[in-house]
């Protein structure tokens, strides 16, 4: 008989057995398949949703009575995306996604279609077509989602706004929203500004500082504003969708918004020519690739052509656009990676296309003098002083102690111009490095896939800095190591130094834990030296559940680490039971009853945990 013959038949057996026991016995349940997500909240966040992209105060799903692990809303859903999180106040958490990035949610309908839980990249995302009611539903026992549109949304109530000021953000001022242009207050409703505006886009708000919060904005977006005045004079007061108004032409406007009626009326009343501006991005600039921190380079005065800009540039590569759009043309070197140096810049020849990527890459940091000339297709770089200080470098990737958590990041400083080198233990797995803390920024990576770090050192020493594809070294001996970044040639180097213990490393997991239910993200724990199989971990605990594992498996197909029976519960006063099993089944997890920062223990050897609540 084989070993699958003799599992099915013990397994009859034990279900015979619990059919014959006392009536106050539960039936043995045998999990086949994926594993459920396990949550007591669940919630919706991006600009298709009511609260928007607000991650500190998404809008919440409600668990059916029924089950549990279901989770149903219904209320109005704007054209825009969306996504799903088991927690508040992080990006870096795992999300509940789609299986096809940007799968649509309209007046069809969608019926029990699969959903994934991960973090990080492909941030994938549901993509809603059509505004309207929703019913929605998210079955996490079954990895299932469905919408029903039930009906159109209700018209806005109109109901008089009382605010102090009120501001105008867009592309006139750059999109500055921590100092964004104060309308006048002519009456307790009626705000007036008059003055320049540029082509693009606009829209209002009551505070400065955030873009979480409400904003006065058109009914539908791209309301046209021109010399005619303002397409449609309905506004709405709300977070999403993310609706602005467009203004079609540049010139002398007066925009008069009526809180108390929730109008809005333009009036042309002269031309306007703004000055010219160039948006510079990249990591060696303060704002990195956000397009809301964007260098501006205005034109000069008596050159509309000639575009002049003094400041500090860190080590990293940079390149500048006339629109804020990453699809747009960009001015860049004609060669990769054209080198800007206290020697000036490699090459002054300039070119505009969208493709191939190609950026100047600052090669010591410092003060420069920049010029584009977009007559004659000319870029200059005049270094002006040294930088007082040098970026440091950010090693993410489970070869490393943080994972691949940004906040968590293993940072590497550095005394001497374009050489980085870091010494610490490496754990199997893969890495890449960065200069921005930003998954959608470029990465120094090796030039081929599963370049390897081992005893004997790196398989390649050629290295690239490159947002794709993505690559990434691969360390197959886990040990101590130096490891040498040299930005300056290109080419990474790796010693290593000396093996570790063969100790696993053993994880938390559960809607408890700071990861929830995400194996990339679960809470590592420390081993404890000198005391064979016991780690700690201190950090803060939710009300929810947990369990602990040491191999990581997309299947789910691994053993855990769980209390001997279910629900033994976590709570003020330790652990309920310090008993443990290492088992697949049943999937009993502990219960913690009261949130807050604990310490915890466990002991591989002996098979049991301890839990010490802190505050």
């Amino acid at each position: 008989m084989n070993i699958k013959s003799i599992i099915s038949s013990l397994s009859g057996l034990l279900m015979l057995a619990g059919a014959a026991g006392c009536d106050g016995e539960k039936e043995l349940i045998i999990i086949d398949g994926e594993l459920p997500i396990k949550t007591s909240t669940l919630y919706m966040v991006g600009d298709a949703t009511p609260n928007g992209w607000s991650i500190d105060a998404p809008t919440p799903l409600s668990a059916t009575e029924e089950d549990r692990l279901v989770f149903t809303w219904e209320g109005p859903l704007n054209v825009g995306e969306m996504k799903l999180s088991l927690t508040t106040g992080s990006w870096d958490i795992p999300f509940i996604r789609p299986i096809n990035d940007g799968e649509q949610i309209n007046k069809s309908g969608l019926d029990e279609v699969k959903i994934k839980m991960h973090a990080g990249d492909p941030d994938d995302k549901w993509k809603v077509t059509e505004a309207g009611i929703y019913n929605l539903r998210f079955d996490l026992r079954n990895l299932k989602m469905s919408a029903t549109y039930v009906r159109e949304q209700d018209a806005p109530v109109i109901e008089p706004i009382v605010a102090d000021a009120v501001y105008l953000v867009g592309d006139f001022n750059d999109w500055n929203i921590d100092s964004p242009t104060e309308m006048e207050k002519k009456s307790d409703f009626i705000f007036v500004y008059e003055g320049p505006l540029t082509s693009g886009e606009l829209k209002a708000c009551l505070t400065t500082g955030s873009w979480d919060a409400s904003f006065i904005r058109p009914e539908a977006n791209g309301c046209k504003i021109d010399r005619n005045g303002v397409e449609n004079d309905k506004f709405v007061y709300s977070v999403s969708p993310d609706n602005k108004w467009k203004v079609e032409e540049p010139g002398i406007y007066r925009i008069s918004l009526d809180l108390q009626n929730w109008t809005i009326a333009a009036e042309y009343t002269g031309d306007f020519k703004p000055a010219a501006k160039l948006y510079m991005i990249g990591e060696a600039t303060d704002g990195g690739w956000s397009w809301d921190a964007a260098t501006v380079i205005e034109a000069s005065a008596d050159n509309e052509d000639l575009f002049i800009w003094e400041g500090e540039l860190g080590r990293g590569s940079f390149k500048a656009s006339d629109v804020k759009d990453f699809s747009a043309p960009f001015y860049r070197p004609e060669t990769a990676n054209c080198e800007v140096s206290d020697k000036g810049v490699a090459s002054h020849t300039m070119v505009y296309t969208t493709s191939p990527d190609d950026q100047w890459l600052v090669t010591v940091a410092g003060k420069y003098r920049l010029t584009f000339n977009i007559a004659d297709m000319t870029f200059d770089a005049q270094f002006l002083s040294g930088s007082a200080t040098l970026p440091s470098l950010y090693m993410i990737g489970e070869a490393t102690a943080g994972g691949w958590s940004l906040d968590a990041a293993t940072e590497i400083a550095t005394e001497t111009e374009n050489i980085y080198v870091w010494e610490g233990v490496l754990k199997e797995g893969t890495f890449k490095a960065c200069v921005t803390k930003d998954f959608s920024a470029p990465f120094y990576r090796p030039s081929t896939p599963d370049c390897e770090v081992s005893q004997n050192g790196v398989s390649s020493n050629s290295m690239v800095f490159t947002t794709g594809p993505d690559d990434q070294w691969k360390v197959v001996d886990a040990g101590k190591y130096r490891l040498t970044f040299n930005i300056a040639d290109m080419t990474f180097d790796a010693q290593f130094i000396e093996g570790v213990a063969s100790v696993k490393p053993l994880y938390l997991l559960g809607d408890a834990t700071p990861g929830g239910w995400s194996q990339d993200d679960a809470s590592q724990m420390t081993a404890v030296e000198g005391v064979e199989g016991e780690y700690t971990w201190t950090g803060h605990l939710n009300e929810g559940q947990m369990k602990a594992f040491t191999d990581k498996d997309p299947n789910w197909g691994q053993n855990f680490y769980r209390p001997s029976r279910a629900n033994v519960e976590i709570s003020r006063s330790g652990v309920a039971a310090s008993d443990m099993v290492f088992t697949n089944s049943p999937d009993d997890q502990w219960k913690i009853v009261d949130a807050g920062q604990y310490e915890l223990t466990l002991n591989i050897k002996t098979m049991t945990i301890n839990a010490k609540f802190i505050d």
